[in-house]
């Protein structure tokens, strides 16, 4: 049996600004290490996150790569996909 080799992780992005903070401008982070978790049938209305160099998730909306991204730190990420998951954030849908 052939054992699989982990995955590379991805190069992280380097950031073009000394600090980065909630709220600021996307495009400051770079253009580069963006990835869509996942993309639906919204007309191209999703969702980006970069994972940064210190760990923490920074996210952007597709549509407006140079508004402002929303920082978040790993835990905080893991609470809100395990959330999600648990279906803890179903009110939003309805």
């Amino acid at each position: 049996m052939e054992l699989m080799k982990p995955l590379k992780s991805l190069p992280r992005p380097r950031v073009r600004t000394g600090r980065i903070y909630n709220g600021m401008p996307a495009r400051e982070l770079g253009s580069e290490g963006w990835h869509k978790p996942w993309s639906g049938g919204n007309g191209g209305n999703c969702l980006e996150a970069m994972k940064l160099e210190d760990g923490r998730i920074a996210v952007r909306q597709s549509t407006d790569p140079d508004g402002p991204a929303l920082i978040y730190t790993s835990a905080e990420m893991t609470a809100f996909i395990e959330g999600a998951k648990a279906g803890e954030a179903d009110f939003l849908l309805s």
